[in-house]
């Protein structure tokens, strides 16, 4: 895969798509909304209520960053979050996703999602899950936050590869991440039984999967 570009036109996984494919198409979906940040809203705040846009943006710019280290079966390194938007005009975008292209690559070597990674020695599918759910849920957020629109698949998620892999793993790490302050509790949905597969899943994290369209 060329690394230098964020993946476009990536085939839809199968359901037990390695994490790389499963990134692939996180990245795709991500791409657009990255690109069309406005300079003017980087300020404005998100459905992450520590985060504005362009904290979250540094945050999401981190985490591809040292997820490529992880999925190398190095150590992280989240103790500073570096201002990577700083000075750099248009350009972060671009090389945000020559990043994610390469946080792609490298979850795509042999042994990426198998064994052990990071200081914690996690299984490293759980770990490769959590930088998809990053890439997701904060797209979301970032897409959310500026009046763009995500795209989580057709059908609101229903059947998609990368939802279904997400809805999987935050069922199995929620209590965790709740108690760490990862996750809010889970949001109430206002139409339960009208909900998508993606809206669930945006409820699950502790996100209000309706934040922003009474504003």
């Amino acid at each position: 895969m060329d690394t230098a570009h964020a993946p476009e036109g990536a085939p839809d996984p199968t359901p037990d798509a390695r994490i790389s494919d499963l990134l692939a198409l996180a990245v795709e979906r991500a791409a657009p909304v990255v690109r069309a940040l406005p300079d003017d809203r980087l300020g404005d705040p998100t459905p992450c209520a520590d985060y504005d846009v362009r904290a979250l943006a540094n945050h999401l710019f981190h985490v591809v960053v040292q997820f490529q280290e992880l999925a190398a079966k190095r150590n992280s390194d989240f103790s500073v979050t570096p201002d990577h938007l700083a000075g750099s005009g248009d350009a972060w975008r671009e090389r945000f996703l020559d990043e994610a292209g390469k946080l792609v690559a490298a979850w795509g070597e042999p042994g990426a999602d198998e064994g052990t990674t990071g200081a914690m020695d996690m299984p490293a599918r759980t770990v490769g899950c959590m930088v998809l759910l990053d890439l997701t849920v904060h797209a979301w957020d970032l897409a959310r936050a500026t009046g763009q629109e995500y795209r989580p698949g057709e059908r609101g998620g229903a059947g998609d590869p990368v939802v279904a892999r997400l809805t999987e793993a935050v069922a199995g790490m929620a209590p965790t991440a709740r108690k760490m302050g990862v996750f809010g509790e889970a949001v109430p949905l206002r139409d339960e039984d009208g909900a998508t597969a993606f809206e669930r899943l945006l409820a699950m994290t502790g996100r209000d999967p309706y934040w922003g369209r009474d504003r």
